[in-house]
């Protein structure tokens, strides 16, 4: 049975929304590991999530299959690189800060957390892309 262009368009909207709402609250785990612990050193990871889509900008543009592969040129071998040394950065970063006496275990799991949470949404983003047939990512 086949959805009416109505019926999907909502569905499509409410996955939009959903998504929305995983960002919001990674967003919001973030600063609540902060606030709650007043020490803002976890916002260090902060610099990380800005610099973890900057590799894929650049040097992918949007064809999104080649990361997905196992084969490619220097560039997008490079792009793997520094994305994944974002990606370790991302949980280095607090577990440094815990290990170091700087930060408390709330703040180190809410940091955790939200890295989390903005991990499945951005899978779930590249999956939903993935499912409309576009051709790119960006």
């Amino acid at each position: 049975m086949a959805l009416s262009r109505s019926m999907r368009t909502c569905l499509h909207s409410g996955r939009l929304a959903l998504l929305a709402i995983l960002v919001s609250s990674g967003i919001v785990l973030q600063i609540l590991a902060c606030a709650l612990y007043n020490n803002w050193w976890p916002m260090l990871t902060v610099l990380m999530y800005l610099i973890l889509p900057m590799p894929l900008i650049f040097f992918l543009g949007s064809d999104s299959s080649s990361m997905m592969s196992n084969g490619g040129n220097g560039w997008v071998n490079f792009t793997k690189f520094l994305t994944g040394a974002s990606i370790v950065g991302s949980i280095a970063i607090p577990s440094i800060l815990k290990h170091s006496g700087v930060i408390g275990w709330g703040a180190l799991t809410m940091e955790l957390s939200s890295f989390v949470v903005f991990g499945v949404a951005i899978l779930w983003f590249l999956q939903m892309n993935g499912e409309d047939g576009y051709s790119g990512v960006f």
